[in-house]
């Protein structure tokens, strides 16, 4: 990497905590600047503008929040092991696998209304979030872990629909009891499906 580069790369990772908590419409440059003791100048160096930036460090942190989940995931090999892995890595809200929380639920609940171009990059994540859950679930199929008649498409976006309002519900109310209960019907939903 160049200088430009690196410098690029420092302000999306000093910036992406910042966008993630406080929102694309709270984040100053003035948050941005104290955060890489950059200049207003030199970030726009780097940066048309601030929408530039939000739209990088969106990408960035959707980037992050996939790369965890992946790596998680990676781990097992089982069908049944990678659902409920993927359960356990949203079952605390209030230390999310990326800081400030969930990227799709925190921007995406901005961006519904405001910012089409952030709301897409938002559903595309959905999207492949849940064809993650079924690839998983068809997997376990194939592979003689899940019944065969299971209607794993609509609990792929049941589970993911679930997980997503726990972690906003918990987010709020800053307990986690609510999610706790989520993850352990869906882990016994998944049970049941196990052979």
């Amino acid at each position: 990497m160049t200088k430009g580069e690196e410098t690029r790369q420092m302000i999306i990772e000093r910036s992406a905590p910042i966008f993630n908590m406080k929102g694309i419409a709270a984040t100053a440059m003035s948050d941005i600047m104290e955060a890489t003791k950059l200049s207003k100048g030199s970030l726009y160096v780097h940066f048309d503008n601030k929408d530039t930036l939000a739209a990088t460090v969106v990408d960035y942190n959707l980037q992050l929040l996939s790369k965890r989940v992946a790596a998680e995931l990676g781990r097992y090999d089982n069908a049944k092991d990678k659902l409920f892995a993927f359960i356990d890595m949203y079952k605390d809200p209030l230390n999310p696998p990326v800081t400030g929380g969930c990227p799709m639920m925190n921007f995406g609940v901005e961006a519904d209304d405001m910012n089409e171009a952030v709301r897409v990059k938002v559903a595309k994540n959905v999207d492949k979030s849940q064809q993650l859950l079924i690839d998983i679930i068809r997997q376990g199929i194939t592979r003689g872990v899940f019944n065969p008649d299971w209607n794993y498409k609509e609990f792929a976006t049941l589970m993911f629909a679930l997980i997503e309002g726990g972690v906003m519900i918990t987010r709020n109310t800053k307990k986690s009891d609510k999610m706790a209960i989520i993850s352990r019907n869906l882990k016994k939903m998944i049970g049941e499906q196990t052979l």
